[in-house]
């Protein structure tokens, strides 16, 4: 709590408001309120006035306030109200306020939503590009906490990362060149991706200034002064398969909570990109194993093809020798020929068999299923034996 006092606007607190004061205090008790905050007046002095000129009370909820209170300039949120204090003579002789800072929520609802929206996208996406594509328009809604973001994914031989996504800067800019080669000095890059493969830890880099100069990215006029580098790697993965390079707001500081939603969100990002790879496997499988059927039943149609034509040329004239009246056989050697013709028959039927069921499987016959004897069916094929 605290209050404005008198035309002045004297400013008097509790020790609960301390925090919000950050290295004003205690300079900051006894001086007049624009004093005090001259970066936020432009915004609550319109409010001020309403309450001590009018008398009409006034509260915001999870109001953006910049304010400069640790050394920087900084984006918070603040929940209070404003209220008149009447004095001896009836009118308003000050202010009171009861105020909650909510920067802790408003930013965790929002990096809440970034890891909610990356887990929603990340069972569509099929193809490893997918995947980091839509990480990557996912994290353009929050500029605010990832004012730049870039994705690389190692090759075959772990030598060289290749960029596969980018949001803040330009693909192949200075700072996100296509490949980086893992084991050549960083002389046109800040990033030190073969210490964060090694240590499968995130690293900091705190030059962003001297590598961005006087560009503005992000939602802020203030060029990011720090970066993470984090490695990519999911669950159960030892090492990692890429590494996710994110901008850190120029108005927060990187906190355990930030760093924790940064780490989150690689290992969500990660995730992503196992389940795309894991699909794209799979896929490769089944199309093998396509293939492989087609294969085979393009091998049964023609191996039955091949049986089908000697065994007519046989059975053809072992049938007109039977069946020859004008010069008829034995009896020994018709009934050695009928053994033939009997057997070649039955072995003619089996690659008829054959040739229908490729056929089938081709999907250029459609089966007709009638009812049999099974024991006149069972004894058949027992005789083949």
């Amino acid at each position: 709590m605290f209050t404005f006092w008198g035309p002045n606007l004297v400013k008097l607190y509790n020790d609960a408001y301390r925090p919000v004061l950050g290295s004003t205090h205690p300079w900051a008790l006894g001086q007049s309120g624009p004093s005090i905050w001259p970066e936020i007046w432009p915004t609550i002095g319109p409010m001020v006035e309403q309450v001590i000129h009018n008398g009409e009370a006034t509260w915001p909820d999870n109001l953006l306030l910049i304010m400069q209170r640790s050394g920087y300039v900084e984006e918070t949120y603040f929940t209070f109200s404003y209220s008149p204090i009447r004095d001896e003579t009836g009118g308003v002789g000050g202010l009171f306020c009861a105020c909650t800072e909510t920067t802790p929520q408003v930013l965790g609802d929002r990096r809440l939503q970034t890891l909610r929206d990356l887990a929603a996208q990340a069972g569509h996406a099929k193809t490893v590009d997918a995947a980091c594509e839509s990480a990557v328009n996912i994290r353009a809604k929050n500029n605010a906490d990832l004012p730049f973001a870039l994705l690389y994914l190692l090759d075959a031989e772990e030598t060289t990362a290749n960029l596969v996504g980018s949001t803040g800067l330009e693909p192949d800019d200075g700072l996100s060149p296509a490949a980086i080669a893992l084991r050549t000095p960083m002389t046109s890059h800040p990033w030190p991706l073969a210490a964060v493969l090694a240590s499968n830890a995130a690293v900091t880099v705190d030059t962003m200034a001297d590598w961005l100069g006087e560009r503005v990215i992000g939602p802020w006029p203030e060029s990011p002064h720090t970066a993470l580098v984090l490695p990519l790697a999911s669950p159960g993965q030892e090492k990692a398969t890429g590494f996710l390079i994110a901008g850190v707001s120029a108005r927060r500081e990187l906190d355990d909570s930030y760093q924790g939603f940064l780490e989150l969100t690689a290992r969500q990002i990660a995730m992503a990109i196992a389940d795309a790879r894991a699909y794209e496997a799979e896929r490769q499988r089944a199309e093998a194993l396509a293939e492989i059927d087609r294969a085979k039943t393009v091998f049964f149609s023609n191996i039955s093809h091949e049986f089908r034509t000697p065994l007519t040329l046989m059975l053809s004239p072992a049938e007109d020798a039977l069946a020859d009246v004008d010069q008829p056989l034995p009896a020994t050697q018709r009934d050695r020929l009928a053994t033939i013709v009997r057997n070649g028959h039955r072995l003619q039927k089996l690659v008829n068999t054959l040739l229908d069921f490729s056929r089938i499987e081709a999907g250029r016959v459609q089966a007709l299923y009638e009812p049999n004897d099974l024991a006149t069916l069972t004894a058949d094929l027992a005789s083949t034996f």
